[in-house]
């Protein structure tokens, strides 16, 4: 790719997720405002009073003005989910690796290198992109006339290495996403859980006498956000970790498969 479409791709990729927040944001107050905060849920249609008892939207929605931050962290992470699972999922390109490292092998082993390149192009995923860039160093090494074995070795490994380096980017693109809400989540819904227990015990003492069910009321109400920012880290949690094990198994084939043909070219030119 130019220097001019790397940028291009960068700038298109820094507006998506840039778009995503503020659409997250913008949807998140609509559904806390307008949905949460439905005049049907309380009584006397009344948002500022008390929630019509049973109706869970009413408590949500007393939570505060933290609840939609929340909320709007858990769209972050499911918009950065699918992108990254849509991603990952393209880069590995189709049909099985094992079988298509093999069919490279094969092409290799009768001199077919050129057959070779063509099968990366139709694999279309990172380890098709990563080999193709080796198998074009393996194509040029093949008549160099003015390296030893020795020094074939080490610039074909460096181009796998390169090429590689290339491709993780992309595969990690935006797990810091997830990485970042796992942290503040829970600490978001701590913030949004003392606020809410300062206006319970604070509109407790304005009222001049103990309350036992305006203050369990005031305190379930203020837990709201605690639950929604554990929710949103414990999904992050899961989501990262399991982005990040899919990516590291992906790069081990990928340095599985150029380690063996680094081997089959070493092999081909005693």
């Amino acid at each position: 790719m130019s220097k001019n479409g790397q940028t291009l791709k960068e700038a298109l990729q820094s507006a998506f997720a840039t778009g995503a927040i503020l659409i997250a944001l913008a949807i998140a107050f609509l559904v806390y405002f307008y949905v949460l905060g439905n005049p049907v849920n309380f009584e006397g249609g009344n948002p500022k009073g008390h929630g019509i008892p049973g109706n869970y939207l009413a408590i949500v929605y007393k939570g505060g003005m933290i609840v939609p931050l929340l909320i709007s962290l858990i769209l972050i992470l499911l918009t950065f989910s699918f992108e990254r699972a849509f991603t990952l999922r393209k880069a590995r390109g189709t049909g099985k690796i094992n079988t298509f490292v093999a069919n490279l092998q094969n092409f290799l082993n009768n001199n077919k290198i050129d057959e070779a390149i063509a099968a990366c192009d139709k694999q279309k995923g990172s380890i098709g992109n990563v080999l193709k860039s080796g198998l074009k160093k393996y194509k040029e090494l093949q008549s160099d006339t003015r390296l030893d074995k020795d020094q074939k070795l080490v610039s074909l490994q460096k181009e796998f290495e390169e090429a590689t380096a290339l491709e993780l980017p992309m595969l990690s693109r935006n797990l810091i996403f997830l990485s970042t809400i796992a942290s503040i989540s829970v600490l978001i819904g701590l913030i949004g859980t003392v606020l809410g227990m300062i206006r319970a015990f604070a509109a407790l003492a304005q009222a001049g006498a103990p309350d036992a069910l305006a203050l369990a009321t005031g305190i379930s109400e203020a837990l709201i956000n605690t639950a929604f920012g554990i929710t949103g880290s414990t999904l992050a949690i899961i989501l990262y970790n399991y982005f990040s094990t899919k990516i590291d198994s992906l790069t081990y084939k990928i340095d599985e498969a150029g380690f063996s043909l680094t081997q089959t070219f070493a092999s081909q030119n005693k």
